[in-house]
């Protein structure tokens, strides 16, 4: 009997598929925000959709087609 091939974990807890894409938070964001700008931390925040070139990548590790 065959295994199931397995979903990488680290890229199945930061990408959502969507019709648009894969969207994703932006990094930078986590720690260490005391020096930077408000504007800066402002246009980080949400979500966005995923480059199409990096979709290749993406969908390899989520096992998508």
């Amino acid at each position: 009997m065959a295994s199931k091939a397995k979903v990488h974990s680290g890229a199945a807890k930061r990408f959502k598929k969507t019709a648009a894409g894969y969207k994703h938070k932006h990094a930078n964001k986590s720690h260490i925000l005391t020096k930077m700008t408000t504007k800066r931390k402002r246009q980080l925040r949400g979500t966005n959709v995923l480059n199409a070139a990096d979709t290749v990548h993406v969908d390899r590790m989520l096992r998508a087609k």
